[in-house]
């Protein structure tokens, strides 16, 4: 055991680990959050109802069709995003003039019934999902081992946050993306289709937590609850980032794993609501977020 000041380095570098492996699916989950919001203004209550169903299509796809975990990266991702153009357009347009609190109350509903729905099917436990081959065992690093499968998992989540990020705020195309949302007239008149763009962006949100869900399948158990318990927190983090900012979502979702991490070494009976806790600092000293802008 190598300690320094009294730390068990081999302890708290497998924390931290833990909790970077954790923001990188909080930050995927945020940033589909940010995406609808910031984007739509639509607040997707059932971001994690649709990730529990892409780990769940994923190890269908497994267990029946043997299709292996690379081609569900691509697959679940585009029919998890699907689901959400569908959503979209047959259920939350009729209702787009409405008050917010319409969407959110049916985003919640459809989140219980795809919880419900999967609870009848399979049951409350867990199911487990193989790690693929090609990502089995791991390294040995100076203070820890670190697992093939969650080193990916970091790389995979952090290169999709900031690409989409990139391809939003610094693309012709995503350019597109803000002005069909902030002025659908205007770009109307130019002939662009921003019903059109509305329905993609909300799937592309969408897809993210199917994308997520896939991820997820080989480290959590797979099972009807996974989306709910997920879904809290990350809300406390689109909060706590800024609701609808997009770099926010991703910065404060990879750094409250962390924060969770380390709080699970040096305070383990405080890691449940250490983010919730700061949460409500946040919110009493920046209403708007930390990266959010001030109505």
């Amino acid at each position: 055991m190598v300690t320094f000041l009294g730390i068990n380095l081999f302890g708290l570098s497998g924390q931290l680990l833990v909790g970077l492996i954790n923001g990188s699916f909080y930050a995927l989950l945020s940033l589909g959050l940010a995406i609808i919001f910031g984007l739509l203004k639509i607040i997707n209550f059932a971001q994690g109802a649709l990730y529990m169903v892409g780990a769940f299509i994923a190890w269908m796809a497994l267990q029946y069709m043997g299709i292996n975990y690379w081609a569900a990266l691509i697959i679940v991702p585009l029919l998890v995003g699907v689901i959400g153009v569908l959503m979209e357009r047959y259920l939350l347009r009729p209702i787009a003039n409405e008050d917010h609190l319409y969407s959110l109350l049916l985003t919640f509903g459809i989140a219980l019934i795809l919880q419900g729905a999967f609870t009848h099917g399979f049951g409350s436990s867990g199911l487990s999902y193989a790690i693929p081959a090609e990502l089995k065992g791991g390294t040995k690093l100076p203070f820890m081992y670190l697992p093939n499968y969650r080193a990916w998992i970091i790389v995979a989540s952090i290169t999709v946050c900031f690409g989409t990020w990139w391809m939003i705020e610094k693309t012709k195309l995503g350019a597109y993306l803000r002005a069909g949302t902030e002025n659908p007239q205007m770009m109307q008149a130019f002939g662009i289709n921003v019903p059109l763009i509305v329905t993609l962006t909300f799937g592309f949100g969408v897809a993210l937590a199917g994308l997520a869900g896939v991820m997820a399948a080989p480290v959590y158990a797979v099972s009807p609850e996974m989306g709910s318990n997920m879904l809290i927190v990350v809300f406390a983090i689109v909060v706590i980032g800024g609701m609808g900012s997009i770099g926010g979502a991703i910065l404060t979702g990879l750094g409250m794993g962390v924060v969770e991490g380390l709080t699970k070494y040096f305070y383990p009976e405080a890691s449940t609501t250490i983010i919730f806790l700061v949460m409500v600092v946040v919110l009493l000293l920046k209403p708007a977020g930390l990266f959010g802008k001030e109505a």
